[in-house]
């Protein structure tokens, strides 16, 4: 008499099931820790400024419509800053991981590195003598700082792909231009991406010395409370920068 065996799932593969829910979990509070706790700050600092007997000074500074005007002032300066790093960066990283303009390339990245390695106040304050206090001067000072970051990630990026996969393209009758845009693009983008962020975070904070230029933004309350001495505007201008 002969039986049937019931074939039995693998152990291993029920027992590696259950790992995946909490290790998403894990990762979904890695990502929401910082929102939730920068919401919180801010919004103990919004009770905080309702809570205390403001002076004039203190009302007119941190008042909504003034905060929100900064805030926008802020974000408009660090947008155009990293908008024109791209336009700069990304090109003429492309430009230098080509084989006709390898030569340039260390002297390309040396000149970068200067603009990286001069104060950000004194690029601020050799450009406001250069295009008068403003915006223009402090969107350009913050993109001769922050260009370094994704000019570099653009070359490491394009030159990491993969020799081969770039020959078999140009061996499938791609031209030059179609594995660029096609291949080497869209594998290097993620580096490309590791820079903006960086760059990113650098212009968000260095944005505030605008205010020294007449420029605005969020610096202007840090700025305003040290001249007036109420470190109250202070620290609020340095809690929302």
């Amino acid at each position: 008499m002969s039986t049937t065996d019931t074939p039995t799932p693998p152990l291993v593969a029920s027992a590696a099931a259950p790992a995946v829910g909490p290790r998403r979990r894990r990762s979904l509070a890695g990502y929401l820790f910082m929102p939730v706790l920068l919401a919180l700050v801010l919004l103990l600092t919004y009770f905080e400024v309702n809570r205390r007997d403001l002076d004039s000074t203190e009302s007119k500074r941190l008042a909504f419509n003034f905060i929100v005007a900064r805030t926008v002032e802020h974000l408009i300066l660090t947008a155009y800053s990293t908008v024109l790093v791209l336009v700069i960066a990304i090109p003429v990283g492309i430009l230098l991981t080509r084989s006709f303009a390898r030569p340039i390339t260390p002297v390309a990245i040396a000149v970068f590195n200067i603009g990286q390695a001069v104060p950000t106040i004194g690029l601020l304050l050799i450009f406001a003598i250069v295009w008068n206090i403003g915006t223009v001067p402090t969107v350009v000072a913050l993109a001769a700082y922050t260009t370094l970051p994704v000019l570099r990630n653009t070359m490491v990026g394009l030159t990491q792909v993969d020799a081969s996969v770039i020959e078999s393209a140009r061996g499938m009758g791609m031209t030059k231009l179609a594995v660029l845009t096609r291949i080497e693009l869209p594998l290097a983008v993620p580096v490309i991406m590791a820079g903006l962020r960086t760059a990113l975070t650098i212009n968000v904070g260095t944005a505030t010395l605008g205010a020294f230029v007449g420029a605005g933004g969020l610096g202007s309350l840090i700025v305003s409370g040290f001249s007036s001495n109420h470190p109250f505007i202070t620290i609020v201008g340095g809690i929302l920068v």
